[in-house]
């Protein structure tokens, strides 16, 4: 009888391995055990709160997340306040009396910015928005240190608009990649607006930036940003419906394009000292640094991110597997400052700068209850319109 010779074939579970493994995952497969850098797991054999610490300490990402929601109820918490006040006014008085929460002001950046270049020009600090500005000169200081981190870190718009691009993944398992030659062009759409807006205010001289502080409808913008929410339009909330879908398939859509406040914090970014610093020499090229940029930077092809649309959200660092290849830096030959350091360093900046004009008086307005009473019943006045950017002209007595 004929013996059939079969080609011997090897189906150990090693082999079949090295078969499906991607050019990346074999490229971290050799790298040797004393260069891996292996990710963060909970030890459950700490108490809860020694175990909370080392991972706050230990996983830039769960750190993050903490400060994002952190700084989420937070907002929450002044909505809530603001509710409450806006009932008391909206009642005339009726319903209990809330006081109003300074920091709903870090929802008007226009004021915000008109205060910090009237504080440049006139010295001093206007007391009807006060804490807008305060909020808005942390953000830029930590911008300054830190490139944008507000946007990944603080930003309640950004932790929903990552969320929400998350969720597309979970979906559709992948994000849509806009078209380079079109990326560029809506990219520049935030600075497009930026210069609008600050072209338009810096052209206004210390005093008329005064009589826009002081006037009516200033005093109650906070108060018109709420029933605008609270009385949208069908068309303001299509467009916010339309701005969320797009961010569920296009990685942060409205930060990455329309964002005027994230393009003034990309360009004080520029000059940070900290960046992303990327060691060629044990780099082995796996390119998963760039895969999980949010913000598409090629990390894996340069020395030092110097982009404007780095957030510093530290998930590239956080995946690379290979030992201080990639961390953050002042410069090359410079010491690593370690994730918790620098996400503790951007925390305390902003309550240090906070903190400080609380400290000093510089965080409630000097606008009083019973002046907000007077003006929540005159809301519908011509008094309190902002028609294609003038503002109607109003005497003492107003």
């Amino acid at each position: 009888m004929n013996t059939e010779i079969v080609p011997s074939i090897d189906l150990t579970s090693e082999s079949i391995v090295q078969k499906e493994m991607s050019p990346s995952a074999k490229r971290i497969k050799k790298i040797p055990a004393g260069q891996r850098r292996r990710k963060y797991k909970p030890n459950f054999s700490f108490p809860w709160y020694k175990r909370l610490l080392d991972q706050l300490k230990s996983d830039s990402q769960f750190y993050r997340s903490s400060v994002q929601l952190a700084f989420a109820l937070l907002c929450v918490w002044i909505g809530i306040e603001f509710y409450l006040f806006m009932q008391w006014g909206m009642s005339a008085g009726v319903e209990p009396y809330f006081e109003r929460p300074p920091g709903v002001e870090g929802f008007l950046p226009i004021s915000a910015l008109m205060g910090m270049l009237h504080w440049l020009g006139s010295g001093s600090l206007n007391t009807i928005h006060p804490a807008g500005t305060i909020i808005l000169i942390g953000f830029i200081a930590v911008s300054f240190i830190m490139k944008k981190a507000f946007c990944s870190w603080m930003c309640p718009v950004g932790t929903i608009s990552e969320s929400l691009w998350m969720l597309g993944q979970k979906i559709f398992k992948r994000n849509i990649t806009v078209w380079t030659w079109l990326d560029y062009p809506l990219r520049s759409l935030k600075y497009l607006l930026l210069f609008f807006f600050v072209y338009s205010i810096a052209a206004m001289s210390v005093q008329e930036l005064e009589i826009f502080i002081n006037s009516p409808y200033n005093k109650v913008a906070d108060i018109k940003m709420y029933l605008f929410f609270a009385e949208i339009s069908q068309f303001a909330l299509w467009t916010i419906i339309i701005l969320m879908l797009l961010s569920v398939v296009v990685k942060n859509f409205w930060c990455r394009y329309l964002c005027p406040y994230g393009a003034l914090l990309g360009l004080t970014g520029l000059l940070s000292p900290l960046r992303i610093t990327r060691t060629k020499e044990t780099c082995i090229d796996c390119e998963l640094c760039t895969k999980v940029c949010p913000s598409n930077i090629k990390v894996h092809a340069i020395g030092q991110v110097w982009s404007d649309e780095c957030t510093s959200c530290l998930r590239c660092v956080e995946e690379c597997p290979v030992k201080d290849t990639l961390v953050l830096r002042t410069k090359k030959s410079a010491p690593a400052v370690s994730n918790w350091v620098m996400g503790t360093l951007l925390i305390g900046v902003f309550m240090a700068i906070t903190g400080l004009g609380m400290l000093t008086g510089y965080w409630k307005n000097s606008v009083q209850k019973e002046e907000y009473l007077y003006r929540f019943q005159r809301l519908e006045s011509p008094l309190y319109n902002h028609a294609r950017g003038q503002v109607p002209q109003y005497g003492p007595q107003d």
